[in-house]
């Protein structure tokens, strides 16, 4: 049975989208079969990985009640990865959702029917706490919280765990914290070496070893519709997320 992690925070510009394009990636270059639930209405996710933002995708199964498996695009390049596209329409979800029945759990309901199929599913969530991302938390066996290192992510974890804590008191019992991911490090910082250190001393064996630093490469793989590990596979930020992705299946074996 796969395992589905939602990659969250509710601060934006912490390296989430990125994270989920290049973890999800190079988990499939290990032999892994992958599939990337871009939940997000700006749809980074989906043309980050070279789709047009036009398709079919989250929304007609959240809305529509589309079978999901007619839905999932094959990424080209990239062996046994798979994308569950977004679009703007994922926007006025938000408010349709609201008065539909098991309003968050409409998620859970897609995935589960094809959650055997993959080894891992990872949701790519927004920032914002909307019905899109409460879905991603209750279809979700664990968080992953990708943190940018600099002093007002702190303040964001507090949030994001608050959230977690309402959520699997009231409707997922069984969401857990996958871990904490580092992000944008920069070693000549010294408010970075200091929210490692911080990160490290409070959630301890839950933060991961490897950090993912600023790397120009991982700015620019975007905009060729390519996860870095294809892009420049000799980058430090395609080596970070291949040693990320090693950590992660090891930590799930």
């Amino acid at each position: 049975m796969g395992k589905i992690i939602a990659l969250a925070n509710q601060k934006g510009g912490v390296g989430k989208t990125t994270t989920a394009i290049n973890l999800a990636s190079c988990v499939a270059l290990m032999g892994k079969k992958v599939l990337l639930v871009d939940a997000d209405s700006q749809a980074n996710a989906t043309s980050g990985l070279g789709f047009p933002i036009n398709n079919k995708g989250l929304y007609d199964a959240l809305i529509g009640d589309v079978e999901v498996s007619s839905l999932i695009l094959e990424v080209p390049k990239i062996d046994n990865l798979f994308v569950l596209p977004s679009s703007i329409d994922l926007a006025g979800a938000e408010i349709e959702l609201v008065n539909m029945p098991n309003s968050v759990f409409r998620l859970r309901a897609s995935l589960e029917k094809i959650k055997d199929e993959f080894d891992f599913i990872f949701i790519d969530c927004s920032p914002s706490l909307g019905m899109i991302t409460l879905n991603a938390f209750n279809a979700a066996d664990s968080l992953l919280v990708p943190v940018q290192c600099e002093f007002f992510s702190l303040e964001g974890i507090g949030k994001l765990l608050n959230t977690f804590k309402m959520v699997k008191e009231e409707q997922n019992p069984y969401l857990e914290i996958e871990g904490f991911v580092l992000t944008m490090y920069d070693s000549r910082l010294k408010i970075a070496n200091q929210v490692v250190g911080e990160m490290r001393e409070h959630f301890q064996d839950l933060v991961y070893n490897t950090i993912i630093q600023r790397n120009v490469r991982l700015t620019e793989a975007p905009s060729y519709g390519l996860p870095v590990v294809i892009y420049d596979p000799r980058s430090k930020g395609a080596i970070a997320y291949l040693a990320l992705a090693k950590e992660l299946v090891e930590r799930n074996s």
